[in-house]
């Protein structure tokens, strides 16, 4: 029997987040755009296909700033809601909590598997579910325990990437190219040229393969551990709540700012430069490096992109500048999936067929039209109206059995604080 408990109302949100979360969305677009126009699978270097300088400038600054820079400020964002929402349904609900919290899991898993296999195979929802799961079991552990577990996660890239120096000989390095290469050309098939179904049974064979050839599967280990760092650090932000006391801590706040862009920035020249000079796919003692310095940039300046964005919003001038984004914000899993329709719409042979078609330089700029022109102003008139993205109200049905009030109340869109 489902429980009668309500959601969080509107007013009692914390509207910095949902202006972060605004700014990882528009990331996020700008992160996922060559994923959308082009195979996951082809050469990562674009100096060939696009040899402009603008091109090949546009290319090195999306993969030093922006390339999983933002999944990274949403996957932190996920442990401090994490923490904020749980702690409310242990307040209201203390024999239910675990229970409506594993609902809300199951549900943004199941929109994540339908996003993956059905319409984008860069799909990250359901690897945030899994990963909730694993914050359930850790609720009641000390600090000290989750401080050992990011540290650990830190050192797995060093581990994982020595590993493959040793296993990931000339014979296997020749068969996964030969591989990515059959994966390329089929997708330029299926999403270049082909159907809406086409594309559906395509999506299905690689959300197949991603979880079942061994060498995807260590390379999406990497990623989860990557995913499960910066959401242990927002765990560890909620769970003492920080977020609730930005203007005291504003000093430490600064600090770190800094300290966040010295690190980071650092570690994405090393990245940036290094991963040029050794671009050959065979592993190598210098990709040990280029994956160390990956590892500490993305999480280097995706807390230096939210400390930066926490700072501003707590500018009073920049409050009502910042309404649009907070709004944006307020319905994240909305547009998420809105951006991936839109793009599948741009590029694959179903749509506009512009698959292969757009280089860097144009991929760069055109998240910017999608996310102020369309998403922006659309959030906008659908708070002024209804109280949840649609996504949003699907998700609290699911998670709490009971359809909650849609309508717009005249208050509903909260002040900054």
């Amino acid at each position: 029997m489902y429980d009668t408990v309500n959601p969080l109302p509107v007013n009692e949100r914390i509207a910095t987040l949902d202006i972060v979360r605004g700014f990882a969305l528009l990331g996020m677009l700008i992160a996922n755009m060559p994923f959308f126009s082009t195979s996951f699978f082809a050469e990562a270097d674009a100096s060939d296909t696009w040899p402009s300088l603008l091109d090949q400038s546009a290319a090195m600054v999306h993969d030093m700033l922006f390339a999983s820079k933002f999944n990274s400020v949403f996957s932190l964002l996920f442990g401090i809601a994490f923490t904020i929402q749980f702690d409310r349904l242990q307040e209201r609900e203390p024999d239910r909590a675990i229970a409506i919290y594993t609902r809300r899991l199951l549900a943004l898993l199941a929109f994540g598997l339908v996003h993956m296999i059905v319409f984008w195979n860069g799909d990250v929802l359901h690897v945030y579910a899994l990963l909730g799961f694993g914050l359930l079991l850790l609720r009641n552990v000390s600090d000290r325990v989750v401080y050992t577990l990011i540290g650990a996660c830190l050192l797995y890239p060093v581990v994982s990437d020595t590993l493959r120096v040793f296993v990931m000989t000339p014979a296997v390095v020749a068969m996964q190219v030969l591989q990515m290469q059959a994966w390329e050309a089929s997708n330029n098939l299926a999403y270049g040229q082909g159907s809406f179904l086409a594309a559906v049974l395509e999506h299905a064979r690689e959300a197949a393969y991603f979880y079942t050839d061994p060498f995807m599967l260590w390379g999406a280990l990497g990623f989860y551990v990557q995913v499960t760092t910066t959401m242990l650090i927002g765990f560890l932000v909620g769970r003492n709540g920080w977020v609730r006391r930005i203007p005291e801590l504003m000093p430490w706040v600064k600090r770190a700012q800094w300290w966040a862009l010295g690190v980071g920035g650092m570690c994405t020249l090393i990245f940036g430069i290094l991963g040029q000079l050794d671009d050959p796919p065979a592993p190598s003692l210098a990709k040990v490096v280029v994956g160390i310095a990956y590892v500490l940039s993305r999480v280097g300046m995706a807390m230096f992109f939210i400390l930066t964005i926490v700072r501003v919003a707590q500018v009073p001038s920049w409050q009502s500048r910042l309404g649009p984004m907070a709004a944006a914000g307020r319905m994240t899993l909305t547009n998420y999936l809105m951006q991936t329709l839109i793009a599948t719409t741009i590029f694959y042979g179903w749509g506009f067929g512009l698959w292969n078609k757009v280089g860097p330089a144009a991929e760069l700029l055109l998240p910017f039209a999608i996310f102020f022109i369309l998403q922006v102003p659309l959030s906008m008139w659908w708070l002024k109206r209804f109280q949840y993205g649609p996504i949003e109200w699907l998700w609290r049905f699911a998670t709490y059995g009971h359809p909650p009030a849609m309508l717009s109340r005249a208050n509903a869109v909260a002040p900054v604080r």
